[in-house]
C-alpha cells in the first residue's frame, strides 16, 4: 500500500499534543495507519488575499507536476522494456525509495529558500517542472525517431552485428562452457563507445570477471565483445548496460527532481490551507498517515470524530455522504474538517 494521507490539525496547547492524540486514535487503540510527522518549516505567510489566490494556483500546479512525474516514470518503463520489473528500483528521490523520501521528508532549503515568498517558491517549482516537461518531449521525440530508424535499419541490413548470424564469427574458445556459475555474454558496442565500454564494463554488475572482455569482430559501425560474469548477475548486468544510455540517466535524475518538487508542493498546500483554516499565529501539526488498506473506511470515521469540531459543515457533508443519498453525489467530494491531501507513490500501472 503506497497511498499516504497528508493531513494537518491545529495545535492543542502544543503541537505534540495534537500528534499524541492522533497516535492514540489511529495506532495505539487499533491498527488503522502508520504515522509520521511531516516537517514543514516556518514559511512566510504573506497576506490573506495572496493566500486565497495561491491556494487555487497550487491546486493546479499540484495536478500538473503529478502528471509530469507520472510521464517521466512511464517513459522510464517504456525505455527499459524487458526490465520493467527493475523500473521501481530506478525511480528514486534523492537516492532513496519514494516511501522513504516521503516519510522522512525534509524541506530542501537550497532549492526552495524559505526566505522567499510562498508565491516565489511556487513559481520556482513551476518553472523547474515545466522545463523538465519540455525537455522530456524533446528527448522522447528524438528517442522515438532513433528507435524507429534503428528498426528500419535492422530490417534492411540483415548483415549488421545486431541481426546477422554469428556462427562464422565466434568459436567455442571464446566462451566459458560447462560452468555452473559463470557465463559468457556477447555485447555489440558502437565504435564511438569503445572507450566507455572498456572503462565501465567491470562495474556494470557486482560479479563481472575482471579483464574478461575481448573484441571478437567489428564491422563498419560496431564491435562484438565478450564479457564473462556470474550467472546470477545476468539481469543486473543487462539492466546496467541499458541504463548507461544518456536518456535513462536523464530520466533518473529528472524523475527525482520532479518527485521532490511534487512533495514540496504538497507541503506548500498544507501550509497555505492550514493558515487559511486555522488562522494566525501559525500553529498546526502536519502528519503523514499510511492507511492500512483493510481499515481505510474506519480510519476516515476515526479522523472525522477526532476533528469534526473544527468544521461542522465539513462534518455534515461526511455524515450525508455516508448516507449515500441518491442524486446528491456527495461521496465524490474530498472535503474534510481537517486539511487533507493524498499522495500516491504507486506511479505505474503495470499490466
Amino acid at each position: 500500500m503506497t497511498e499516504f494521507w497528508l493531513i494537518s490539525a491545529p495545535g492543542e496547547k502544543t503541537c505534540q499534543q495534537t500528534w499524541d492524540k492522533l497516535l492514540t486514535a489511529t495506532t495505539r487503540a487499533n491498527n488503522l495507519s502508520t504515522n509520521n510527522k511531516f516537517n514543514i518549516p516556518d514559511l512566510k505567510v504573506g497576506t490573506l488575499d495572496v493566500l486565497v489566490g495561491l491556494s487555487d494556483e497550487l491546486a493546479k500546479l499540484d495536478a500538473f507536476v503529478e502528471s509530469v512525474v507520472k510521464k517521466v516514470a512511464q517513459y522510464m518503463a517504456d525505455v527499459l522494456e524487458d526490465s520493467r520489473d527493475k523500473v521501481q528500483e530506478n525511480l528514486l528521490a534523492n537516492g532513496v525509495d519514494l516511501v522513504t523520501y516521503v516519510t522522512r521528508f525534509q524541506w530542501d532549503m537550497a532549492k526552495y529558500p524559505i526566505k522567499q515568498s510562498l508565491k516565489n517558491i511556487s513559481e520556482i517549482i513551476s518553472k523547474q517542472v515545466s522545463q523538465i516537461d519540455n525537455d522530456l518531449k524533446t528527448r522522447a521525440s528524438a528517442y522515438n525517431n532513433l528507435k524507429g530508424n534503428l528498426q528500419n535499419l535492422e530490417r534492411k541490413n540483415a548483415g549488421s552485428l545486431l541481426t546477422r548470424s554469428l556462427a562464422d564469427i565466434v568459436k567455442k574458445d571464446d566462451f566459458v562452457l560447462d560452468s555452473e556459475y559463470l557465463i559468457t555474454m556477447l555485447v555489440v558496442v558502437p565504435k564511438t563507445n569503445y572507450n566507455d565500454w572498456q572503462r565501465t564494463y567491470e562495474t556494470l554488475a557486482e560479479m563481472v570477471v575482471p579483464r574478461s572482455t575481448n573484441l571478437l569482430f567489428e564491422d563498419q559501425d560496431s564491435g562484438l565483445f565478450t564479457v564473462t560474469l556470474f550467472r546470477k548477475a545476468i539481469d543486473d548486468f543487462r539492466l546496467k548496460q541499458l541504463a548507461c544510455g544518456p536518456l535513462v540517466r536523464w530520466l533518473k535524475v529528472n524523475f527525482s527532481e520532479a518527485f521532490i518538487a511534487w512533495i514540496h508542493i504538497k507541503a506548500l498546500r498544507v501550509f497555505v490551507e492550514s493558515v487559511l483554516r486555522y488562522g494566525l499565529p501559525v500553529n498546526f501539526q502536519a502528519m503523514l498517515l499510511q492507511p492500512n488498506k483493510k481499515n481505510m473506511k474506519k480510519l476516515r470515521e476515526v479522523l472525522n470524530d477526532l476533528y469534526k469540531h473544527l468544521d461542522s459543515s465539513a462534518a455534515a457533508i461526511i455524515d450525508q455522504s455516508a448516507m449515500d443519498i441518491p442524486g446528491l453525489n456527495l461521496s465524490q467530494q474530498e472535503y474534510y474538517p481537517y486539511v487533507y491531501y493524498k499522495i500516491d507513490c504507486n506511479l505505474l500501472d503495470f499490466k
